[in-house]
This record gives C-alpha cells, structure tokens and sequence, in this order.
C-alpha cells in the first residue's frame, strides 16, 4: 500500500544478541575507561562483573534520591535539588521520625568582637551571596524547600578501594605523643600541619577563615585538605567522636583536582560509622544554596589574589545539635546530637590545619602539597594559612584563642607557624611541598 514506510525485519536470534553485546560493551567500557585530570590516571583496570554492579548501583539508588530539579555544573557535576524531606540524612534508624530543625536569630551563636579584615584589596571572603561554587555559575538555584546535592556515580565509587570504603576516610591511628597532643597518625601514611587547643577544657564549637588553594596531588589514592576537627573521645580507642569541615582536594573522591567544600563526621574512630559530605545518613542540610562537595571557585594565585571562607561549628544549647554556618551567617545545616556519644555533651579539643595522604607510592616521599604548596615562612600571598581562630564556650559565646598548640610530624615536608595580630588575632601558616632534598 502506497504511503508506509517499508520496515527492515531483524530475525529474533539478533533481537536476542543484542542485549548481552551491549551489558558485555559496558562491562568493557567501565573496566577499561581512563579519565585523566592534571596528569593523574584514574583508572582500575580491575573486571567490574555484573554482581558487583548490581550492589553499586543499589548503594547510589540509596543516597542519590529523586530530584525535583537537576542542575549541570560547568565541571560536569550534577547537582540534584532534593526535597528536604527526603534527603539521605533521614534514612538514618536514629532519625526516621526527626523533625529538620529551624533556627531563630536568638538561638544563633554570640560575637564578642568583629573579625573583619579590612585588607580587601589583598584578600576576598568567598560569600555565600556570590557565585563562589561553580555550579553557581549558570545562575540556577535550587527552589525553596530542597537541598543542593551532588550526584554520585558508578565511577566515583570504582575509584575507591571497595563499596564499603566509598566516602569514608581511613581510620587515625595515634602517633606516640604527649596525654594532651591532638589525635594524629603515623600508621597509615596521614601527616598534618595543626593547630590544637589543650584538653582540660569544655568547647562547643570553633571558628576560622581558611584560605583557598588548589595542592597538586602526586597520585589518585592521596589528598590535600584544610579543616575543622571538633573532637571528643579517646584518641587511641574506638569511641572517638569528630565533626570536620572545610576543603579538601581529594581525586580518588570527586574524580579531579579541583578544592571541594567538605564535611565528615564519626562517632568511632572512623571505623564504621559517618562519612563524607551526604553519602551517608547523618547530616542535615537545610540550606538551597551551598553543595556540600562542590568545587570552590576561584581559588588563590600565588602572590596574586587570596580568597578564603569563613566556617563555624557550633553546639546549639537549646537542641543540642551541632550546626555548620559559612561566612558570617549562613547556616548550611546541622549535626543532629543522636549520632554522637561524647559530642552530645561538648568537645574537649579542637584542631585548625592541613592533612594530606603519603602513601609513598614510588618509595619515596608523596609529592603531594599541603595548603599552597608552600613552606609557612613564605608568609602572605605564598603560604597558606588559618585565620582568626576562635571557640565558643558554654555561654554560647564566641572568643578568641589565647593559647594553641602547633604539631607537624615532618618538618621537612610540611610545617606550621602560628603568631598574633590585632586583625587576624590567633592565626598561623602552614603547608609544604612534601618531597624535596629534605624530604626524601
């Protein structure tokens, strides 16, 4: 009949084929497939069998929940706007019928004294007004009554060491040191450049503006960050409690080199419970416009601009959660107190700085940089640094660090300089190239 269109026939044995040529062509892509950023090789080259698949793609079917709205960063993140509702924290057996608290300007944390630097032309604070994520940049916002998430893949998982590893750090394991000395690790590769308060105290939260940098990292299975720890607990047992947060950047977690907004929590020693930002149940954001786990930009230049953000963890007296704010008062979300032990009552220490991961993988000292890369006598504009430091006490107050304690493992590789001022009050340098002629 004139006017249809004649259709080729496919005999059934090639209908039947074509399925298992595909499910084998992307078995085969996944195994073999290379992404390569700043020189890093981040591929496995391990078989990725189907089994194993179907366990992946369950654990993301777990924690990337269903958007209202789905925004595309320019770095090829996909940020999900997920009801608030239904965001992964309250999946958590602790929290099924948790109500996502609200704050009211009364139950905000109290400011003794100002802390704005008027070295503007030097130095820009990151804003949460401004465009300072890069998803930020096409101008789309998640609407009222969601929550930013970043959407994780199968190859973000394929790049950690096994599922269960996925989005959690490995476990610190304590440097022999003095009973008041913060909670390091020479076991398994972690060097850091910090600073600590003493133990006698009780804290309910901390303070400080950190400059922004993006560290090379030698290789895929290492990381750079600078961060909060508000911790409680024992430092060599399996009850430690600790709440972080700053940037970090981490190429085995986000598949790149780019500094991240970060978050982590524990309530035993990093064995199994928390994680990182939202792969697991446990944090509660309540802000639309702040990603936990997406790129910062723009980043600081080597005698060139600095930028830096402001983070706040603070204990609510009322409620007893732990709430995270940025800048000078945006609250991005919260800690609720059921997942801790110690920290529901307060923190007895808190420590400023730098991490990395060595994990000498040609026998030699990592190359990976802390902070900028540079040494803390290079000062500002070359040197990373920490700023302002300050603790909250029981009053709900804010006040600034009298006293703090420095630590380094390996000078050679990396160090730390804290000093006084009027403008920056406590505040330190730190950071290092990690393996030069000092540091084989």
């Amino acid at each position: 009949m004139g006017g249809l269109l004649k259709r080729k026939t496919t005999s059934s044995s090639s209908l039947f084929l074509l399925p298992l040529f595909l499910a084998f062509f992307f078995l085969i892509f996944l195994e073999r497939s290379v992404v390569v950023v700043s020189g890093l090789d981040y591929s496995k080259h391990r078989q990725v069998n189907s089994l194993r698949l179907k366990r992946i793609q369950k654990h993301l079917d777990k924690i990337n929940k269903p958007a209202v709205m789905t925004i595309e960063s320019p770095d090829g993140d996909i940020i999900d706007c997920v009801h608030k509702r239904k965001q992964p924290a309250l999946d958590h057996p602790l929290l099924k019928n948790h109500k996502i608290q609200t704050k009211t300007k009364g139950e905000e944390v109290k400011r003794d004294y100002n802390t704005t630097s008027s070295n503007s032309e030097e130095r820009t604070v990151l804003s949460s007004r401004g465009a300072w994520q890069m998803w930020h940049q096409n101008r789309t916002r998640c609407p009222k009554g969601t929550v930013p998430i970043r959407r994780s893949t199968v190859h973000d998982v394929l790049r950690a060491k096994s599922l269960y590893d996925f989005g959690r750090k490995q476990r610190r394991m304590p440097l022999a040191r003095r009973t008041d000395a913060p909670d390091v690790v020479s076991g398994n590769g972690h060097e850091h450049a910090i600073a600590y308060t003493g133990t006698s105290q009780e804290v309910y939260g901390a303070r400080a503006t950190i400059n922004v940098w993006d560290p090379s990292i030698q290789v895929v299975n290492e990381f750079s960050l600078s961060q909060i720890w508000i911790l409680s607990g024992s430092f060599d047992g399996s009850d430690l409690n600790s709440i972080e947060a700053g940037w970090q950047v981490s190429p085995e977690l986000y598949g790149d080199s780019r500094p991240r907004l970060f978050t982590y929590w524990t309530s035993d020693s990093y064995q199994a419970t928390g994680c990182y930002n939202l792969l697991c149940s446990g944090f509660v954001q309540t802000n639309s416009k702040i990603a936990i786990g997406a790129a910062i930009s723009p980043v600081s230049l080597i005698s060139g601009n600095q930028y830096d953000i402001t983070i706040l963890i603070w204990k609510d007296p009322k409620l007893g959660n732990w709430w995270m704010g940025f800048g000078d008062n945006t609250l991005v979300g919260y800690w609720p107190s059921q997942l801790f032990t110690h920290l529901a009552d307060h923190a007895t220490m808190v420590e400023w700085g730098g991490e990395v991961v060595n994990s000498r993988a040609n026998g030699a000292h990592t190359s990976t940089q802390m902070g900028s890369g540079h040494f803390a006598e290079d000062g500002f504009g070359k040197a990373s640094y920490f700023r302002n430091l300050e603790v909250v006490d029981s009053d709900n107050s804010l006040s600034t660090v009298g006293e703090i304690s420095t630590l380094a493992e390996n000078t050679n590789c990396y160090n730390i300089k804290s000093s006084y001022n009027n403008e920056w009050g406590t505040h330190f340098y730190f950071g290092g190239p990690g393996n030069n002629p000092r540091c084989p």
